[in-house]
């Protein structure tokens, strides 16, 4: 499933649109209680978005998941729209393709956005890993496309890092304006709870306003804002 082009496909509503894309770590190392609990917390982050009517017709969720291949699993979609898909596991960590994809999907939408007269907020691009990225990937060069595209407000940028994840390189590639956290435990259940109620935030802004999100300290492990 996937695609890069969004020509021909017409607007549910004219809403002001925020699209969240999660690029999500499907490696062999998140197999069993890692890629379950994963599953439920995006089944019921999908479940509290449907349930704010504001959020529901605002927020478009697009999935990539990465491992020795990259697919992208749900293309941008209201809530209402689909069934959350079940992850599973296999494979390596082809963590700057799969980034790569999400920053791709970021300007693809956005482009049908002013192609079809929708406002739209700041993108964000979430990555979940718990692994090391496979070796010759270009570290570097994802690096310097994040902070520019963090910097010059083409989207947000904010990675998690499961128990494994080598977070010297989470920080290197994200943005000193949100640096990378890491989760305490298999607590995704608790971050998409905080994520839900960061989106509704942000999908009930105006323009303009500064936005404050609330605070992550129930799922995140050794880290402050």
């Amino acid at each position: 499933m996937g695609r890069k082009d969004f020509s021909g496909e017409q607007p549910n509503n004219f809403e002001q649109k925020c699209l969240c894309v999660l690029a999500l770590d499907t490696s062999g190392s998140m197999y069993g209680d890692p890629i379950e609990q994963l599953n439920q917390g995006l089944q019921e982050f999908h479940t509290e978005v449907k349930e704010d009517k504001t959020t529901a017709d605002r927020l478009e969720f697009a999935i990539v998941t990465f491992n020795d291949t990259i697919n992208i699993i749900l293309d941008p979609s209201l809530a209402d729209g689909f069934t959350m898909p079940v992850l599973k596991t296999t494979g390596t960590t082809r963590l700057v393709d799969g980034v790569r994809e999400a920053i791709t999907i970021v300007d693809t939408r956005k482009a049908w956005y002013k192609q079809t007269g929708q406002p739209y907020y700041r993108p964000w691009i979430i990555l979940i890993t718990d692994g090391e990225p496979d070796a010759g990937q270009d570290i570097t060069g994802l690096s310097q496309e994040i902070i520019s595209g963090v910097e010059n407000k083409r989207f947000f940028f904010f990675a998690v890092g499961v128990k494994g994840a080598n977070m010297d390189i989470l920080r290197q590639i994200s943005s000193p304006q949100m640096p990378p956290a890491p989760l305490e435990g298999l607590r995704f259940t608790e971050f998409f709870k905080w994520l839900s109620a960061s989106m509704t935030i942000v999908t009930s802004s105006q323009d303009g306003d500064l936005i404050d999100l609330p605070a992550p300290a129930d799922w995140m492990s050794g880290f402050k804002i």
